[in-house]
């Protein structure tokens, strides 16, 4: 069923996507019924079908959402053409922008498995265009001699897990801030990929 288009499309379909989220986030996809977002909207259950088909369009609509939000915030800031700066500039980027997402990046990679095999081939192609990023700028590195990585691809995935964890545990108005956890993961990505005549870059 098409999206209504109206006054109130504007209004209930981002309160739809921000209860879906937080309740995905919450408690799973599959323990959240189309009634229960409804019930968090404010809505009849049946006015829903007006924003979205189902349950599992709604999710992917979703994670494509947060897929081209990042990839349009990267766009933004082009990566310079130093390999170290780039990855630096890279590093804090991606805590950045996903510290201020933390339910988005929750459901991200946890909801993942509950996507149908054509959703889920368009949001991991999404994946790889971010991972494929990150990828050249290791792999100009490697070009320049300034970074020493046998495999770019697994050090990508690796960097990525890494950075992502930061939502794991960091929390705002503890020991260290932001600014400072930025710079001590920076300088463990730089000193895990950094051949040893550059490691005074960056």
């Amino acid at each position: 069923m098409a999206r209504t288009q109206g006054s109130h499309s504007g209004i209930t379909g981002p309160k739809v996507r921000e209860a879906a989220i937080r309740l995905f986030a919450e408690n799973g996809y599959a323990a959240v019924s189309m009634r229960k977002i409804a019930t968090e909207v404010g809505v009849q259950a049946g006015a829903l079908y007006n924003y979205t088909p189902d349950k599992q369009t709604l999710l992917f609509d979703l994670l494509k959402g947060h897929m081209e939000e990042l990839l349009g915030a990267r766009a933004e800031t082009p990566a310079p053409d130093d390999p170290a700066r780039a990855l630096e500039q890279f590093t804090r980027f991606h805590i950045r922008f996903h510290h201020e997402r933390p339910e988005a990046v929750f459901i991200s990679y946890m909801e993942l498995r509950n996507l149908t095999p054509e959703n889920f081939e368009v949001i991991e192609g999404l994946r790889r265009q971010y991972e494929d990023q990150l990828e050249d700028i290791l792999r100009r590195g490697v070009a320049s001699g300034a970074f020493d990585v046998t495999e770019p691809k697994i050090a990508t995935m690796a960097v990525i897990a890494m950075l992502t964890g930061v939502n794991t545990w960091f929390r705002e108005g503890g020991r260290l801030s932001l600014p400072e956890v930025e710079e001590i993961y920076w300088q463990m990505v730089r000193k895990a990929v950094m051949a040893s005549v550059g490691s005074n870059q960056g």
